[in-house]
């Protein structure tokens, strides 16, 4: 199963453009006000999961942040962040992973994850994420999925929708919620896709 989704990726950042994928954003406006509503240190660890060539990471240099780390399935998708950031690559640290075998090494202050956790369809596969991020965790997390309103699908893969409640619910077990809001993303080729934010902080 890994190996599928890991094959499927890979197509996908190699056939595609960022104007060709519906996450695409050019300035990461939500996940960028997130991570100044938890006022943090520019030396705080950041990891950004299901980061690919998302540009969070060019913003988050630009305001002097030090400790970035951005991991991604697709090591294509790597890639291409690190040809388009040029010398500022090597500040960043870039893990080729699956999430649901990542094994953190360090504590993060922020665990940003905007449209990668829906992906996730099963019970056990939502458990392990929480697990993950609970021992990775030791200030705050930032978790943008699909809506209730938004689409049931992605990349033609299956995706899970959510309200605050289901993902409060997720995350109880070591996090506190700290804001939820819904907001309507616009696709590079001009369709809406409704997404649900929520922000977490961890607690013992």
């Amino acid at each position: 199963m890994h190996t599928d989704k890991k094959n499927h990726w890979e197509k996908v950042y190699l056939t595609k453009t960022p104007e060709q994928v519906s996450w695409t954003q050019a300035v990461p406006k939500t996940s960028l006000r997130f991570i100044h509503t938890f006022q943090l240190d520019k030396s705080a660890k950041i990891i950004d999961i299901g980061g690919g060539d998302s540009k969070l990471v060019d913003y988050l240099l630009d305001e002097g942040f030090r400790n970035i780390t951005v991991l991604d399935i697709s090591a294509t998708s790597l890639e291409r962040a690190k040809l388009r950031l040029g010398s500022r690559a090597k500040k960043v640290n870039w893990i080729v992973s699956d999430i649901l075998a990542f094994e953190p090494q360090e504590e993060y202050d922020v665990w940003h994850d905007r449209a990668a956790f829906h992906f996730l369809t099963t019970k056990e596969e939502i458990i392990k994420y929480a697990e993950i991020a609970k021992k990775a965790v030791k200030g705050y997390m930032s978790i943008g999925t699909f809506s209730e309103k938004g689409p049931t699908k992605c990349s033609g893969l299956s995706i899970t929708q959510y309200n605050a409640n289901d993902l409060t619910t997720v995350f109880k077990n070591g996090f506190v919620k700290t804001e939820c809001f819904t907001e309507e993303h616009t696709t590079p080729f001009e369709t809406k896709q409704h997404f649900l934010f929520c922000g977490f902080k961890r607690h013992k």
